[in-house]
């Protein structure tokens, strides 16, 4: 697995060198869109693809955002947001259990300071939360560090486990770390669709010109150009058409070829 910070540049350092001229970083990156999906709020989003370092956030408080992000953002086919009682039931919890700790956490009002509001882990087995967690997963039950007396997440035995595992399996259909990634891994994985678009589109010459944005680009530089160089433009695309058929043509051809031997 790649470390997150530098994961994040290299994937920005590739999608700026891809970007070819013409064009810049804003034209193929929506921020908007990042933020939909990756759950990073837009202005954490700007200053990520800037370079910057996102403020601290308590590991709880990201999850409990992030519920709230995907009830938001993944809607039910006729645009109404999922239930609080349908997505705790998907994984046997109540919806008291749910709202509770979405509400509670909510109303926390420093992201560095626990809330007194937040449920304690006995009130949260109470509601039917399992305390049970793969001891790598970082979740967000706050204890006091033996060496220095500040706060940290807890990193096994926290109450969060089959809450984020349930939430994650009925958004995603399985566990994937989206409700507690760092902000950087989550932008990371966001961004790896416009990776492998620019990617292909470097790959084909012609996978740019066929994308809606390209063919617009085109006809919108076309008064700028002078009638032979507009010509030459027209050629040059009637040209690679014709390979594209002869192609076809051929490989249509030699599959006949093979059907009729049999």
């Amino acid at each position: 697995m790649r470390e997150t910070r530098p994961a994040l540049a290299e994937t920005l350092s590739r999608i700026g060198s891809l970007i070819g001229d013409g064009r810049s970083r804003d034209d193929v990156l929506d921020v908007e869109q990042l933020s939909n999906e990756s759950g990073v709020p837009r202005d954490v989003v700007r200053m990520l693809l800037d370079g910057e370092e996102p403020p601290a956030e308590d590991i709880t408080d990201r999850i409990v955002r992030r519920i709230v992000h995907l009830r938001e953002t993944r809607l039910r086919p006729d645009g109404t947001r999922h239930s609080y009682d349908e997505i705790a039931a998907s994984y046997g919890a109540s919806r008291a259990s749910l709202s509770n700790l979405v509400n509670s956490r909510r109303k926390t009002p420093s992201p560095q300071t626990p809330s007194p509001q937040m449920p304690s882990r006995q009130a949260l087995s109470r509601q039917g939360l399992s305390e049970q967690v793969p001891s790598e997963q970082v979740l967000s039950e706050q204890v006091p560090s033996q060496q220095t007396g500040e706060r940290r997440p807890a990193r096994s035995g926290g109450p969060l486990a089959s809450t984020q595992a349930g939430i994650e399996t009925f958004f995603f259909g399985q566990p994937n770390g989206w409700l507690s990634a760092e902000p950087q891994t989550s932008l990371d994985n966001a961004l790896q669709s416009v990776l492998h678009g620019l990617e292909r589109e470097a790959a084909d010459p012609m996978a740019r010109l066929r994308g809606t944005h390209g063919l617009r680009e085109l006809a919108a530089r076309a008064p700028q150009l002078a009638e032979e160089e507009l010509q030459l433009v027209t050629d040059w695309i009637d040209t690679i058409l014709q390979r594209r058929n002869a192609q076809r043509v051929r490989g249509s051809g030699s599959d006949s070829s093979h059907t009729e031997g049999q």
